[in-house]
């Protein structure tokens, strides 16, 4: 789940070339960090949740723990929205030896941290910090606090500040993948807030679609218009709300992976035409 799946080899021995070894493997998309930022919260947090899962493995595989020496977003692609690890070249399993704390140093650009030295001469832990702190100066620290919901801000800072300065590491970790994973259990935890309407008045149109009259907005899931995920119709209204150019919105039957319904934004409702899988709502103007 967390590295690329290996569809098969090819192991050839030529005068040309020899001992070659030929991978197939899945195909992703690289990590570039600009086009994730102007991706939704959604898709960002997805991304997170699965590189806790990557840090959760690399903590307790059957190697014992392992470390990415170079844990920079080039290392890694995304796979149906996941994020998995292409070069392992770099991993390693030994934990730095060491004879008092003072051995067990780890310095990164930001900041410093030394661990303590186990009877047994080895620093404790050191693989899996610094895997955590690459992943938060790397990714958390970008990806999660970036443009989230309001409702979960404060537990995002609490998260990626825990990250930061290694405060129950393990326990922030488990503490983000359980508390905002998508179940049904928890999803309205973190999407379903109350929303007040202000007192702006719509019409319902059932089976109808606006199919123009687009505008853009960010973040959105379509480059030429603006759809956006709500929790229900009363998000969709307080978002259209917020639009001076938006005069309707229609309900798709799509939802996202963590089955937020997908709604379109219009700037008017002068064309609007028949569609059984969607539901227009129309601002009633004075």
């Amino acid at each position: 789940l967390c590295c690329f799946q290996l569809y098969g080899y090819c192991y050839q021995d030529s005068n040309d070339i020899p001992d070659t070894l030929t991978t197939i493997t899945e195909l992703g998309s690289p990590l570039e960090m600009i086009q994730l930022l102007q991706t939704s919260w959604e898709d960002r947090f997805r991304i997170c949740l699965s590189l806790v899962r990557l840090l959760h493995y690399l903590a307790h595989s059957p190697l014992g723990s392992v470390t990415l020496l170079d844990f920079r977003p080039r290392q890694f692609v995304i796979v149906d929205g996941e994020l998995k690890v292409t070069d392992l070249d770099d991993a390693s399993v030994e934990e730095s030896s060491c004879t008092s704390n003072s051995d067990c140093f780890m310095e990164f650009p930001a900041r410093n941290f030394t661990l303590p030295c186990s009877v047994e001469g080895r620093c404790q832990s050191m693989n899996e910090k610094r895997n955590l702190y690459n992943a938060y100066r790397f990714f958390f620290t970008y990806l999660l606090p970036h443009s989230a919901p309001s409702s979960l801000r404060p537990l995002l800072d609490k998260i990626v500040n825990a990250t930061g300065n290694h405060d129950k590491h393990m326990i922030c970790t488990e503490y983000l993948a359980l508390e905002l994973s998508p179940s049904p259990s928890v999803n309205s935890e973190f999407t379903q807030k109350c929303v007040k309407s202000a007192n702006t008045q719509y019409r319902r149109v059932p089976e109808a679609f606006i199919p123009d009259e687009n505008y853009r907005c960010w973040p959105s899931y379509h480059h030429k218009g603006c759809l956006l995920s709500v929790f229900d119709v009363n998000e969709a209204i307080e978002i259209c709300d917020s639009y001076s150019q938006c005069k309707a919105f229609v309900l798709t039957n799509q939802t996202t992976w963590t089955g937020r319904q997908l709604v379109f934004f219009k700037m008017a409702s002068n064309h609007i035409v028949p569609d059984p899988d969607k539901i227009t709502y129309v601002k009633v103007t004075d």
